[in-house]
């Protein structure tokens, strides 16, 4: 599939994994349509690219979408508020979520859209044995996050079936990079190591997958390039990379590329309430639905230096 004179809405343009997307779309000549809220602290921080126009309103005010955007040929839906500790376990906070998805899958539909993606977690699954995940498998989601991207998943399946909507729901797993959150295991680690500072961990003894954000964007836009044989299917998707190994594994490795400056106190933070439990993604159904031409590009060692370049005065 050709991506120039695509024309593509994202919600969550300014946020990490969203504004990465678009970028990408951009750069491979689609015309992209952002939904930013007028009250955004992130209003700089949309793509500067002449094929790039801000739709103005929050999740709730989705359905001025078509007004904005007229039509379009696919809808990747990234926003989701209550992603920090304090309301990720707030129900209130987590039912908007889900009403204001329904308003952008229905804004996709009278866009006349062929396919939606948004943007599951991993949370979803739950506790799982040895910490496989697959999806395939039954979700027991702990925390209402979780439950929330589930339940919006279930809605959805059933009016784009209706609708004979392509859908993939991408369940990502740890992404890091350029735009991670600060408070990130990635982030902290990356910026105070280098400074000499200690930081506090888990024992880091569970297993772990991390992927770079522009592998993550690539694969969400490789997804959507094969997605043409797939009308109508539903799908979840596994959005990882094939680096699963101990935790602890990685943080010695960032320990050393910053130069074992700093000091790593093991075992002395507070997880969350799930506990340290170990993620151990398939990516098989990744690899189907891109035909088996889906390959990382960026392994966790050039991801680090990357991250530690940008760092530098």
């Amino acid at each position: 599939m050709e991506l120039a004179g695509k024309k593509i809405v994202i919600t969550g343009v300014t946020g990490f994994i969203g504004k990465h997307v678009a970028e990408l779309f951009l750069a491979q000549g689609a015309e992209v349509y952002g939904l930013v809220r007028d009250s955004s602290n992130k209003k700089d921080c949309v793509p500067k690219h002449e094929n790039f126009h801000i739709l103005h309103g929050s999740l709730k005010d989705a359905a001025s979408i078509p007004e904005q955007a007229g039509t379009a040929d696919a809808f990747f839906h990234f926003a989701w508020g209550g992603v920090n500790r304090g309301e990720i376990d707030s129900k209130p906070v987590q039912e908007e979520n889900i009403a204001g998805s329904l308003e952008c899958l229905k804004a996709a539909k009278q866009l006349g859209c062929r396919i939606f993606m948004d943007a599951g977690s991993r949370v979803e699954y739950g506790i799982t044995e040895n910490g496989v995940m697959s999806e395939d498998r039954e979700c027991c989601p702990v925390n209402e996050y979780g439950k929330a991207k589930l339940e919006f998943y279930r809605q959805a399946a059933v009016l784009c079936r209706q609708w004979f909507m392509t859908y993939y729901h991408l369940r990502f797993f740890s992404v890091y990079g350029k735009g991670d959150h600060p408070w990130s295991i990635i982030s902290t680690l990356v910026r105070e190591l280098p400074k000499g500072q200690t930081v506090s961990l888990s024992a880091c003894r569970h297993k772990w997958n991390f992927m770079e954000v522009s592998d993550a964007a690539r694969a969400v836009a490789e997804l959507y390039c094969y997605s043409e044989k797939r009308t109508g299917q539903i799908h979840v998707v596994n959005v990882a990379s094939t680096d699963t190994r101990q935790l602890r594994s990685f943080v010695e490795e960032i320990y050393e590329l910053c130069g074992r400056k700093g000091s790593l106190e093991y075992g002395s933070f507070v997880q969350a309430k799930e506990g340290a439990l170990s993620i151990c993604p398939t990516v098989e159904v990744l690899k189907d639905l891109t035909e088996g031409t889906w390959k990382e590009q960026v392994d966790f060692s050039s991801g680090i230096q990357n991250m530690l370049k940008e760092r530098q005065p």
